[in-house]
């Protein structure tokens, strides 16, 4: 029989990383939220390359729209006034087949005029990698992003059933699992 579908608490997410259901490495109970876990950023960022395209057409994506940037130890990354960008967290991530994810920005960065997801917040059953994170600077001041600082929270919500087939299984273009540094679109929608 199915069991109800709830966002997971403190004592649950606790239990279910000890347990090993739930990996995060570098893993620090100490960030563990009422219903979430506090997430750290990475040292990879993605920047846009604008000046090599006139336009993303989504039906023929341009490959290599975007650059790696490493911050090296004891720098920042420089987020520009209205600029978009791509970053990491530092921490990895594996998710069972039975639970989901959503990653959401702190509301003290959003009120800082940083948002961290467009729109890629869900975390499919089976995921494993670092989690890209969508930046977006709202503000008219540039922003300086450390690496190690708290980003963002992921939630987590179990399922109905374990899915039949879960994030990384063969014939569903998983085209993120294993991803180690902030990655570029790998969008294929042409009809």
């Amino acid at each position: 029989m199915s069991q109800p579908v709830s966002v997971l608490s403190d004592g649950t997410i606790r239990r279910l990383v000890e347990e090993g259901r739930i990996k995060i490495d570098p893993w620090d109970p100490a960030k563990i939220q009422p219903a979430s876990v506090d997430l750290r950023l990475g040292d990879s960022f993605r920047v846009f390359n604008n000046h090599q395209v006139t336009a993303i057409d989504l039906r023929e994506p341009p490959e290599n729209l975007t650059e790696e940037v490493i911050v090296p130890e004891g720098e920042a990354f420089v987020i520009h006034p209205g600029e978009f960008c791509l970053a990491r967290t530092l921490e990895w991530v594996e998710i069972p087949d039975d639970i989901v994810a959503r990653i959401e920005g702190k509301s003290s960065l959003g009120r800082l005029g940083l948002i961290v997801h467009a729109t890629a917040g869900f975390c499919d059953p089976g995921w494993k990698g670092t989690l890209t994170l969508e930046l977006n600077n709202l503000t008219r001041i540039p922003i300086k992003l450390w690496p190690g600082l708290l980003i963002a929270q992921l939630s987590f919500m179990t399922l109905d059933a374990a899915a039949e087939a879960p994030y990384g299984s063969e014939g569903l273009g998983s085209h993120y699992q294993g991803q180690r540094e902030a990655t570029e679109s790998r969008y294929q929608g042409a009809p």
